[in-house]
């Protein structure tokens, strides 16, 4: 391995992107950050491709212009990216509108319509579509409308213009590798949220023309699947002029964030990892293909060749804590920061540390966009429950970082089951994973010990620099366990075993008393009555 050579790893999220030269041993060099706005509107949730662009170019651009050594030694771009997005371009690469966004909803009623029979159904599913999808893909389309499947098919019943002028739809990862190299492609990670692939041979995904039928697709917008560490060619000449960097710097296919921060954080197969980011999910490689319908997890393929990816998906994790401080706390003072940003957990430890375990009494439940695991209840909303005159806003932001931990040991039962074992520790990274505190009471309310890694905020550009490290010939993802470094071990406290433990009960009940009050609050048609 060339210990000289550096990666422009490249890690789009939901609040921004962060750009950073990574060496293949996964050393971070400098990295940059910048925010990207989020247009939510009722069931809409787009963000503009431009934008992304915009953000990408000014961060690899203040971390390349820094330093003319480091530019010489980048010998890939590599991108990890948000996922389930969906980008309309036409043949020149032009991005067609806004892309509809992992928390766009408006796909509902046309997956509604694709998905159900008329008459039996099993959990809003028609069977034998069901068994198929499952069969061949190991899950199904969300019927929340939010991934990729619901965003295409919105697109043919409600945008017919806007669907008859697209070339390709493309992922969010797919679009950053088309502005890089100019290649239409997805990775066999970005395409699997379109539900229209058979996924059973781990090592050659491709799609099914009979799921692409009950989609009501067409086939030729649809772009080719690659693997993630294949070379896509070398950058586009005018992207490899504005960044300084050589023509010969090539593109490797990278991965959607769930995949490239599972890279980063373990490799082996059942080693689990928790990612705490805007949104939050558990993660672990395994070597079979297995859903669980009930709880809407599932082991689908992943970066690593030959290796599934067995996810559990919160819906919103730190964007509970930038809605706490935008929404309700917001004035200028300490917590007026990007929550991605290492200041902030600072701050977070000191004012969560000084209030006891239980946030004396407060229940958050953190569904703020509804929920997708153990339950895909887009109807479900967050609370805050049993606040008293006594409380203060120290109690409510514990309240919140603890809502948070219930719902991932909620997500944990199942996805242990799924595994066929006790999860064991689990690595914790991403931006929620800076938090000393968060790690402690996610170690307690869980009852795992939490392995916090070092630079977690960059765990999805550490994860890109090794799959590009893979794609170059430069090492296997075997090398890569003897390559993570911790930060710190978290065991959990005994003495709040039990309080922890009522406080889940709590939790799961609030949501079984209340689900039906928020079914009749949110329901389609007196939403609609309300906007009117």
């Amino acid at each position: 391995m060339d210990e000289t050579q550096l990666v422009l790893a490249v890690d789009l999220g939901t609040s921004g992107c962060k750009c950073a030269l990574v060496a293949l041993d996964g050393s971070v060099h400098a990295w940059a950050f910048r925010p990207v706005p989020l247009h939510v509107q009722g069931a809409l949730a787009e963000q503009s491709p431009q934008a992304w662009w915009d953000a990408f170019l000014h961060s690899a651009g203040e971390i390349l212009g820094a330093d003319a050594a480091l530019r010489r030694r980048v010998a890939a771009v590599c991108c990890s990216s948000q996922t389930e997005g969906t980008v309309c371009v036409d043949r020149d690469g032009q991005a067609l509108g806004n892309a509809l966004t992992w928390l766009d909803a408006r796909g509902a009623a046309a997956i509604a319509r694709r998905v159900r029979g008329r008459s039996l159904n099993i959990e809003g599913y028609a069977p034998l579509r069901l068994w198929r999808w499952l069969r061949l893909t190991g899950g199904a389309p969300s019927l929340s409308g939010r991934d990729s499947a619901g965003h295409m098919a919105y697109l043919h019943d409600e945008e017919p213009a806007r669907y008859a002028r697209t070339h390709k739809f493309l992922n969010v990862l797919d679009y950053l590798n088309l502005r890089l190299s100019g290649r239409f492609c997805a990775t066999q990670d970005s395409a699997v949220t379109s539900w229209i692939t058979d996924n059973r041979n781990p090592h050659r995904v491709r799609y099914d023309a009979g799921l692409i039928r009950l989609l009501g697709l067409d086939a030729a917008k649809l772009p080719d699947i690659v693997h993630s560490t294949d070379v896509l060619g070398p950058l586009l000449p005018p992207v490899a002029q504005a960044l300084g960097l050589s023509p010969h710097t090539v593109v490797v296919a990278g991965a959607v964030d769930t995949s490239a921060v599972a890279v980063g954080a373990a490799v082996a197969d059942f080693e689990t990892h928790l990612y705490l980011g805007t949104s939050s999910w558990l993660g672990a490689h395994v070597p079979f293909m297995k859903t669980d319908v009930r709880h809407k997890i599932a082991a689908i393929p992943s970066a690593v060749d030959g290796r599934y990816l067995a996810m559990a998906l919160q819906s919103t994790a730190g964007a509970n804590l930038s809605f706490l401080r935008d929404r309700i706390l917001y004035h200028p003072d300490e917590l007026a920061s990007d929550e991605e940003h290492p200041a902030v957990y600072e701050v977070l430890n000191r004012i969560a540390a000084r209030v006891p375990p239980g946030a004396r009494g407060l229940i958050y439940t953190p569904w703020l966009l509804g929920e997708r695991t153990p339950v895909d209840d887009p109807r479900l909303r967050a609370g805050l429950l049993n606040l008293s005159l006594e409380h203060t806003r120290e109690d409510i932001f514990r309240a919140f970082l603890e809502g948070v931990a219930l719902n991932t040991r909620w997500m944990l039962e199942p996805f242990a089951r799924l595994l066929g074992r006790d999860a064991g520790a689990i690595n914790a990274v991403g931006g929620g994973a800076q938090s000393d505190v968060w790690c402690q009471i996610m170690a307690d309310v869980t009852g795992q010990p939490v392995r916090q890694l070092e630079n977690p905020i960059q765990t999805n550009a550490i994860g890109a620099t090794f799959i590009a490290g893979v794609g170059l010939g430069a090492c296997t993802f075997a090398d890569l366990a003897h390559r993570r470094r911790t930060r710190a071990v978290y065991e959990p406290s005994r003495a709040l075993r039990r309080l922890y433990g009522d406080q889940f009960e709590t939790f799961k009940e609030v949501r079984t008393r209340l689900a039906p009050l928020y079914h009749r609050i949110n329901a389609p048609d007196r939403a609609q009555g309300a906007a009117a």
